[in-house]
């Protein structure tokens, strides 16, 4: 029985076995951490709570992620025979050359702090990004991914450009154009037509006429402006538009369009 003692002591000496025992016993702990946060975001009361309560969840799981990692190492390091502190201590050089060269990553990762803490958006707003508009599926400490709209692609942007990043509102304002021949209450009575055909569509939260808009070249714009889920806001201008063409053909008002006039003598 001393002898198997002996062996196991002397297994648990060695510094390999030491190191291998530390980095299960860390994955196990972090499954764990990782699956309970999971199992929070799933619950169907954080729907209740609001979106920015998921994205902080994906947020500490990114940055747990990268705590475990550097622990371990140091407890790695420590084990066999590297004084981590003295290590620490004497690290204020190379930190200043390593800050030169990860100062994107820096500020990728205070960016992303930022937009947690600072709300620029959470998780499920639509933004915009460029010539992309999507949906924010996910916030990390470096990168947020969107899933552009149109083509359900999805785009990693760096946190540090955040500034370059809107949040699209729910409004859609849509201008209708008439022929100056209309008269105004002809034209409105159409419109509120118009607004009764795009008050059955379930996906419009409000809507309102906000009166004449333009006087452009061959017609009157009137505007109309929609509220709705951002994600929904093309399929939904797409319904309004067919709307807006049916009404006016019932009503017979014709869409102008850009007419030439030549005179000749």
């Amino acid at each position: 029985m001393e002898k198997y003692l002996d062996l196991l002591n002397k297994i648990l000496a060695n510094n390999i076995v030491k190191s291998a025992i530390v980095i299960i016993a860390s994955l196990i702990i972090y499954k764990i951490i990782s699956s309970m946060l999971i199992k929070s975001e799933n619950k169907r009361n954080l729907r209740k709570i609001g979106q920015k309560d998921k994205t902080y969840i994906r947020l500490i799981r990114n940055f747990m992620k990268y705590a475990f990692f550097i622990i371990v190492l140091f407890i790695i390091l420590q084990i066999n025979g590297i004084d981590v502190s003295s290590m620490i201590a004497g690290v204020g050089v190379l930190s200043i050359i390593i800050g030169f060269i990860v100062q994107d990553a820096f500020k990728d990762i205070i960016r992303g702090i930022d937009i947690i803490s600072d709300n620029y958006f959470s998780v499920g707003d639509v933004v915009k990004y460029g010539e992309i508009e999507g949906k924010v599926l996910m916030v990390g400490l470096k990168t947020t991914k969107v899933q552009d709209v149109r083509t359900s692609n999805v785009v990693s942007i760096a946190n540090r450009n955040i500034e370059q990043v809107e949040v699209i509102s729910k409004d859609l304002y849509i201008n209708i154009p008439m022929p100056y021949e209309v008269k105004i209450d002809k034209a409105e009575q159409a419109i509120k037509e118009i607004l009764e055909e795009i008050s059955k569509d379930e996906r419009i939260e409000e809507y309102i006429y906000k009166g004449v808009n333009k006087f452009a070249d061959s017609n009157i714009d009137y505007l109309i402006c929609v509220k709705c889920n951002p994600i929904e806001k093309l399929p939904v201008r797409r319904d309004i538009l067919r709307t807006i063409l049916i009404v006016l053909n019932k009503n017979k008002i014709e869409i102008p369009y850009q007419q030439i006039d030549i005179h000749a003598k």
